[in-house]
């Protein structure tokens, strides 16, 4: 097979289970998925074994580039946008922005987002079905619920009665219609995950389970089709599998999660999620959910502590989708539309428990695309191997 320039950054948060990077291009050697297309940015810490990290690139045979947060500062620093560097938050799985900045200046058409903790099924072409799925012309199943939110679930959810990470409470118990509907400009492919459901603290404490994972399990028979949500609804987007176009990193910003003042976290790539499917809507493209499904192996930990992590931001999960849902509207880009979305956090009337945080997002969000805009323009001018 030809060699190609990497078109697919591959961006990879972790600290400890970075060997997961050898599944997913054993995976796509397997399934002729070539492996020169392929990029991967892994984004980790200073304390962390970043040689090891790097030579496990080199003995795969594949590009790649190993961020800690000292080389991170760097990066910036070197590109004129260093006063940004507030943007990547510390010790936070919201720093794949990080990733998001690199795919950006080096002008990768693709990205996905892959966590450490899962794995991909060996009968699954990983790579290609997500860029099969950012390239569709098909018809596919169309989901809506009388709440506004679509539950990834949905299909079996009768049976095991979940609802994943970051789906609101009140919007339990919904209606759910199905249809079809013809897409051709799909902007982000979301795969679901077998084996340990994706669910916040207090949904694994009612499935029973003190160890962070929950009692019920997944597997693919719990999946039907492939489907979209219908303008104007919502759905958790998880970015542990996740490929996306270019296009959205202005509108898919994954915000200052943990590192602030108010101990909000664990939202990251939920309300990244609900902004990039606002954008989305306004902009008359699709999120397409179900296939490649991968299987998530979350590490047992305290459930009490991720309840602890969540607890500060749940109260405004609740509401942060309707402060947004009529912004934007008549904007032509993505940018015009975060920006729309984030005076609306700018001007809310927020008299939540930590409602100033999303007068906090808001201001993050404007500078994410100045930094993008800065970025863009000064990129030529760095060798692109720096």
């Amino acid at each position: 097979m030809t060699s190609m320039t990497p078109d697919v950054c591959v961006i990879v948060p972790t600290i400890r289970e970075y060997e997961c990077v050898r599944s997913y291009v054993a995976n796509a050697e397997e399934h002729g998925f070539d492996t020169d297309r392929l990029e991967f940015v892994l984004v980790t810490e200073d304390h962390c074994p970043t040689d090891e990290m790097g030579a496990m690139l080199d003995d795969l045979g594949v590009a790649g580039e190993v961020f800690d947060g000292s080389r991170r500062e760097s990066w910036l620093d070197d590109r004129g946008v260093g006063d940004y560097d507030h943007l990547i938050p510390a010790r936070s799985h919201a720093q794949t922005s990080f990733g998001l900045l690199y795919l950006w200046a080096h002008d990768h058409p693709y990205g996905v987002f892959i966590d450490d903790d899962t794995r991909p099924h060996d009968d699954v072409d990983f790579f290609g079905t997500h860029l099969e799925n950012l390239n569709a012309e098909r018809t596919v199943e169309s989901v809506r619920s009388d709440e506004n939110w679509v539950n990834v679930l949905y299909h079996t959810a009768d049976d095991h009665g979940l609802y994943p990470r970051g789906y609101p409470y009140a919007a339990m118990d919904e209606t759910v219609e199905t249809g079809e509907r013809e897409v051709s400009d799909v902007v982000a492919s979301q795969g679901l995950w077998t084996n340990v459901p994706d669910l916040d603290a207090v949904r694994i404490l009612m499935d029973g389970d003190l160890q962070g994972q929950a009692e019920t399990r997944l597997t693919a028979d719990d999946f039907g089709p492939d489907f979209v949500a219908e303008p104007g609804q919502y759905l958790t987007v998880c970015s542990m599998n996740l490929g996306f176009r270019r296009e959205v990193v202005p509108a898919f910003y994954q915000l200052p999660m943990d590192d602030n003042e108010w101990s909000v976290g664990r939202f990251d790539d939920i309300w990244s999620g609900v902004f990039l499917k606002r954008a989305a809507d306004v902009l008359g493209k699709d999120i397409l959910t179900g296939d490649p499904l991968c299987r998530h192996d979350k590490a047992p930990r305290s459930t009490f502590d991720d309840l602890h992590n969540e607890v500060a931001g749940l109260e405004l999960n609740e509401h942060l989708w309707k402060l947004v849902d009529d912004a934007g509207a008549g904007a032509d880009t993505y940018a015009g539309v975060f920006a729309a979305m984030a005076d609306a956090l700018l001007d809310a009337e927020a008299d939540y428990r930590n409602g100033d945080f999303l007068a906090h997002v808001g201001e993050y969000m404007h500078d994410w695309l100045a930094c993008l805009d800065e970025l863009q323009s000064v990129e030529r001018a760095v060798p692109a191997d720096d």
